[in-house]
Parts: structure tokens; C-alpha cells; sequence
């Protein structure tokens, strides 16, 4: 379900799979947004990784409201951030990969090193 949100306020969405521990947390601190791969069954260290979204200032309809949503693959391993219906990151668990329209910034968290992996639009297909 979508949440209807405006760029540049504090907003913060999270969504947990249904079939693992894993969940995706997207969130907009008035400067910049990030979609972080999150793991609750861990005691520290629960941001697995994080993908840049957006800076606000270079947001061209900041001013207006925009909805927000996070989609599931069937067997709950891979999360999609939706704004306004559009991909903007997908989270792989199960290959401990999380892709970005930007690839920024490198890989972080349990899931460092190396480069991030470039978008590619067929990325999709890894929530159906």
C-alpha cells in the first residue's frame, strides 16, 4: 500500500517481508532520501546496506505530494521501491545486493565491497 508523502519532510516507510526477517525502509530526512536493507533478527548492525535516492534540492516537483511504496518478490528476498509507481532500487537478500538508479554509494554495511552493480530497468523482474 502506498504512502502519500512530500518530499522534504521527514518521512519514514518500512515494510517487512512476509516470509523472513528482512524488510525495506525507505526514508527522506528533509536533504536526502535512502532505501536501506534492513534485518531484524540481527542485535547490531541491522542496516545491511543503503542506496541514495534523492537529494531534495534537485527534487523538480518537491512542492507536490508524491506516494510512496515498497513491493515484495513472492518468496519475500527482494523488496522494490515504487514512487509514484516508478522502480527507483531494488533490494536482493538473498543475493546480500541492493541496486540504485544513481549506484550510490559503494556497497556498505554486511554487504561491502566492491562496486555497486550497475541499474539496469530488468531489474523488475527480480519481484515477480
Amino acid at each position: 500500500m502506498a504512502t502519500r508523502y512530500r518530499p522534504g519532510t521527514d518521512t519514514w516507510v518500512a515494510s517487512d517481508s512476509a516470509t523472513s526477517s528482512f524488510s525495506g525502509v525507505f526514508e527522506d530526512n528533509g536533504e536526502t532520501a535512502y532505501f536501506y536493507a534492513y534485518d531484524r533478527a540481527k542485535r547490531e548492525r541491522r542496516i545491511l546496506d543503503a542506496v541514495h535516492i534523492y537529494n531534495v534540492a534537485n527534487v523538480v516537483d518537491a512542492d507536490r505530494y508524491s506516494e510512496v511504496e515498497i513491493v515484495w518478490s513472492p518468496d519475500g528476498l527482494k523488496a522494490g521501491l515504487l514512487i509514484n509507481r516508478y522502480l527507483h532500487a531494488v533490494l536482493n537478500f538473498e543475493a546480500g545486493k541492493a541496486y540504485c538508479r544513481s549506484n550510490f554509494p559503494r556497497p556498505g554495511g554486511d554487504w561491502a565491497g566492491g562496486d555497486r552493480e550497475p541499474w539496469d530497468d530488468s531489474l523488475s523482474g527480480l519481484l515477480r
